[in-house]
């Protein structure tokens, strides 16, 4: 993939991720009041790491759900417009992926659905492919950054435009093949699904691999600048997973700050060993 097709797919996830970002906005005027009826409503809480401790002490306050999805689509927003300015000509086979990472945290807004579909009365349809699609953001933003440790092991991959496709069917195969119960959702606004352990399971085997990766890339190259990247893969998968997660007013103090300084950490680290190049 040439500099020119991986800048215009950064346009592109510019454009698309502002689109997001400003419904998302439009939708909080329809969604808001419908928070309160709904809490009395939930039956499953969700779980995680902070979840497990917060869940214990906090009410699950769908408000602050809604708010969680907005700075996750100005999240995914801004990663990416900052990424093309300072990656515009800059050759980095990783931060493709890296973007791709940010990127799917836009899907998270499809929860919206749910409480829209109190208001519009949406067919049960609705739901259930929007729980797909952010299954399917969900492991391919996984993926992505574990592909992304897989260019700084060595790992020459020619043709990314293959390496992207083969992500995709794989998160695609897995999303539609997970059963969703449309019928039933949980304090994240996200429907019941199944085989949930397996989901776990790929999560945080996908985690350990891409952050022994990126160590291993630092000794292999000899480059603190993979420590720093490896560090920075902990903190967003951290905050990521508290982001996902969390019910409660809890999540955003604790688990932002941990996936930005992440991606800065990634980011600004990935650019110092390309600059010279």
């Amino acid at each position: 993939m040439t500099l020119s097709d991986r800048n215009n797919i950064f346009k592109a996830g510019i454009i698309l991720s502002f689109l997001i970002l400003l419904i998302c906005v439009v939708a909080s005027i329809k969604t808001i009041p419908v928070y309160a009826l709904m809490e009395t409503e939930i039956t499953h809480r969700s779980e995680g790491v902070l979840q497990a401790f917060a869940g214990k002490f906090f009410d699950a306050k769908l408000l602050s759900v809604h708010c969680t999805i907005l700075v996750l689509a100005l999240y995914s927003f801004l990663t990416i417009m900052l990424n093309y300015y300072f990656f515009e000509k800059t050759k980095s086979p990783e931060i493709l992926f890296v973007v791709f990472f940010a990127a799917s945290f836009s899907l998270e807004s499809l929860r919206l659905i749910l409480p829209l579909g109190r208001v519009f009365e949406f067919p049960s349809l609705y739901s259930l492919v929007a729980s797909r699609v952010i299954l399917f953001g969900r492991l391919f933003g996984v993926f992505s950054l574990f592909t992304a440790s897989i260019y700084g092991v060595g790992y020459e991959m020619q043709r990314q435009r293959y390496v992207i496709i083969i992500i995709t069917v794989i998160s695609l195969l897995i999303a539609m093949g997970i059963p969703i119960d449309t019928q039933a959702w949980d304090s994240r606004l996200n429907m019941v699904i199944g085989y949930t352990s397996m989901f776990k399971l790929i999560d945080i085997g996908t985690f350990i691999i891409t952050t022994i990766s990126f160590f291993i890339a630092a000794w292999t190259h000899g480059s603190r600048g993979y420590v720093f990247i490896g560090i920075g893969s902990v903190f967003v998968f951290l905050g990521r997973n508290i982001l996902l997660n969390a019910d409660t007013w809890a999540g955003l103090p604790i688990g932002l700050p941990l996936l930005v300084v992440g991606t800065w950490l990634i980011c600004t680290n990935i650019h110092k060993l390309y600059l010279w190049l």
